[in-house]
């Protein structure tokens, strides 16, 4: 049989991998000693392919004749015992002539389970794949395939790929050292000079998995030292031993990680780096075999990193680069260590328990960079740069940290070398010491932000990775500006008793059409944007008692009392003495109202909003404006209203979660004359009387992207127009808008 294709080796590694792990699985092996086992069985797939084991075939180890006739189980436990270097005297001369590779990942014995005949043919199926060639990206996806996926999702290990890797190591490290290697082109003296560095810069991963980006910088670092090596030495004649002229070692490279699992994978992931790009350096100059070295256990850390000093790991003056993908766990999702962590990493900070998880990483490196040169850069689920999250993460680095941010990329979708990929919306945010001297092109006045394939060069990035000054957004209970208040609908908390169907409302009316009073139009985000009707019972201290006593009504209260009788909130409980009620009832008096949905989707250009008239009853799913006049209703339909809620407004995985606390009540709107109201109002009036000539359709399909109709578009455009001219800012790009929302902002 003839090795595979190498660009097919990762997927059939994989499939290779996992036959092996159903095996074990069969055969009865915990989960933790098949992760062992794997992990030595991709070590000795990979060492054999790439000439480690100079001496003897570790696949003659397991099918030579041998005294006794070991079955597979028997022989491969010999196997990891030789390659530890224990009792390598009492096993076969075939097994002594193995090198030591390492003590820690091979010596733990695991008790042989009963024999399996399909074991030892598992095993040498794998025997012509070109493991040589495997991506060390591969051990992460490897992990990810066989590893629990409730773990998963709880720890928030979602492994990173080479492509992903690569948009934060180039804006934090290799942009840098790349302009750098061109100016030293021709030049020895500065050329030595940068030979020399490339070897001083060190990293470190504080929750580095599997050691995908350890590994993926060590690879890019090694391949540019050997294109200075190529200019700075002759290598016209054969070099004999290369390796007087690699200097970048795996010693530069440190990770903290809490799994020993994950742990070990990345420690042999390094060892595999090294052994390839020896190799690579031994035949780009044409060198003999390079000595494998042994596997080092002394760069990655079992720990945790929020509770480990990392001053125990590495010293502030030695390390240059902060990187990673620390965990993704939302604020909401963390279990009982998770929170222990951020208190301790937080400590007296007031808003924490608001806070991702990941955001203790901030926390601790900030707190490690102050004063120094190091740079930082994190991938992290989106939702830190966007509502509240954004203000109470950023106000503490900087005002107690001095962190600036130095580059980002905005929201874009993960993806990974696993097969069911995770999907999770993410950014990359770069950060350093603001205080300290300015190092480099990242200190300039110019700041790298990346949306898309777009690289721009902007002069501020601020907590939304907008460009634009910064300034911090808190919650408010009251708006900046003269303007209504804005409050959440009514909250039934009722178990859905008081809610009624279209079909539930005129079943009731048919039989009892003394309920019509007492029967109003209920509208959630929902109905309210796609039309569809909701009812419910809406009882005052004017409903006669008679309406209580219709059997549909009475055993309806009967289910809201003890629906709220068995909850554990007082407010719900005390309400439960009056089942008739909404629990939380926020219904305007007269007139009319401004509803907009907390939830809207992304992929529209406006936020669909309406009037109302106070009878209907809005559910806890919309904000509402009472009292709101039209001129309000044209500003909050516009473009430059819309560039303020992409920016701080929260989400709910993409879709924007428009919060009054945080996005209305801290929008600058402009100070208006009557005439400029006047002017406004008209334009509102154009949106609603245009909106009318589609009866029938609904908000969603009116404000659909691919189906919003064109005279619709154009009444936006010219309340757009209007806005525009009302802030000055008429012609000026979206950036430069929202730059000036911002400084609106800050003065106010």
């Amino acid at each position: 049989m003839g090795r595979a294709e190498s660009s097919d080796i990762n997927v059939q590694a994989m499939e290779q991998m996992n036959m092996l792990n159903g095996r074990f699985t069969e055969a009865g092996y915990t989960d933790k000693e098949r992760e062992i086992l794997l992990v030595r069985l991709l070590l000795l797939y990979f060492s054999q392919d790439t000439g480690v084991f100079s001496r003897v075939s570790f696949y003659e180890c397991l099918t030579a004749p041998l005294p006794g006739d070991p079955d597979a189980a028997s022989r491969l436990q010999m196997l990891f015992s030789a390659l530890a270097g224990e009792h390598r005297e009492d096993f076969p001369e075939l097994f002594r002539r193995l090198p030591v590779l390492s003590r820690s990942l091979f010596m733990q014995e695991i008790p042989a389970r009963a024999e399996d005949p399909f074991l030892l043919p598992a095993i040498m199926a794998g025997k012509d794949l070109p493991w040589g060639e495997l991506s060390p990206a591969l051990f992460g996806a490897l992990f990810q395939e066989i590893m629990n996926q409730t773990d998963r999702r709880e720890w928030g290990a979602y492994y990173t790929s080479e492509d992903n890797i690569d948009r934060l190591i180039d804006p934090l490290v290799f942009d840098e050292l790349l302009r750098e290697r061109e100016a030293c082109r021709g030049n020895r003296r500065r050329l030595t000079v940068f030979y020399d560095k490339l070897s001083r810069i060190t990293f470190l991963d504080p929750a580095c998995g599997c050691g995908n980006f350890l590994i993926r910088i060590y690879q890019r670092l090694r391949l540019l030292e050997l294109d200075v090596i190529e200019e700075l030495f002759d290598t016209s004649q054969r070099i004999l031993d290369i390796s007087l002229y690699c200097h970048v070692s795996v010693a530069q490279f440190l990770g903290i990680e809490l799994s020993e699992f994950q742990a070990n994978i990345a420690r042999v992931g390094l060892w595999l780096a090294e052994r390839q790009m020896d190799l690579l350096a031994a035949e780009r100059f044409g060198t003999g075999g390079v000595t494998p070295t042994m596997i080092s256990l002394l760069g990655i850390r079992v720990a945790n990193a929020l509770t480990l000093n990392w001053s125990d790991l590495v010293s502030k003056d030695r390390l240059s680069y902060i990187v990673g993908n620390p965990p993704f766990v939302g604020a909401r999702l963390m279990n009982a260590s998770q929170k222990a962590d951020m208190k301790a990493v937080f400590g007296g900070f007031q808003g924490w328990g608001e806070l991702d998880y990941v955001t203790a990483w901030y926390r601790k490196a900030a707190a490690f960079m102050m004063g120094t040169d190091i740079r930082a850069a994190f991938v992290s689920t989106n939702s830190i740069s966007q509502g509240e999250q954004a203000s109470l993460l950023w106000k503490t680095l900087r005002d107690t940290w001095h962190m600036q941010i130095d580059f980002a990329r905005r929201t874009f979708i993960w993806n990974n070398e696993c097969r069911e990929q995770a999907r999770v919306h993410c950014v990359i945010i770069g950060f350093s010491d603001a205080d300290h001297a300015a190092r480099g092109s990242q200190h300039q006045s110019l700041k790298p932000l990346f949306e898309g394939t777009e690289r721009r060069l902007v002069p501020y990035i601020n907590a939304y990775l907008a460009a634009a000054p910064e300034v911090v957004i808190s919650a408010r209970r009251d708006p900046v500006s003269e303007v209504p208040a804005m409050q959440f609908g009514s909250m039934a908390n009722d178990g859905g008793h008081l809610i009624l169907s279209a079909e539930e409302r005129e079943k009731l009316l048919d039989a009892h059409p003394s309920l019509r009073p007492w029967i109003r139009l209920f509208l959630g985000a929902v109905e309210f944007i796609r039309g569809k009707n909701r009812y419910c019972l809406w009882f005052t201290q004017e409903t006669p008692e008679e309406i209580y006593r219709i059997p549909e009504i009475a055993e309806r209260l009967s289910a809201v009392q003890q629906y709220r009788a068995a909850s554990s909130r007082p407010r719900t409980k005390e309400m439960a003495l009056f089942p008739q009620y909404f629990c939380e009832d926020r219904q305007p008096q007269g007139g009319s109202m401004i509803l907009v949905p907390r939830v809207s989707s992304v992929r529209r250009q406006i936020i669909p909003m309406g009037f109302a008239d106070s009878r209907v009853v809005a559910s806890d799913a919309m904000q509402m404006i009472p009292q709101a006049e039209p001129w309000l209703f044209a500003l909050l339909n516009a473009r430059m209203h819309m560039l303020w809620v992409q920016t701080v407004a929260g989400r709910l995985k993409s879709d924007y979660r428009y919060s009054a606390s945080i996005v209305y009540n801290n929008y600058p709107f402009p100070e208006l004359d009557t005439a400029a109201k006047k002017e406004l109002s008209a334009a509102a009036e154009q949106i609603l009387t245009v909106r009318q000539d589609y009866l029938g359709r609904s908000l969603a399909w009116l404000y659909d992207p691919e189906t919003m109709p064109e005279p619709l578009r154009a009444a936006h455009q010219q309340t757009d127009a209007l806005v525009e001219e009302i802030y000055g800012c008429t012609g000026q790009s979206e950036e430069r808008q929202l730059a000036l929302l911002f400084e609106r902002a800050g003065a106010q």
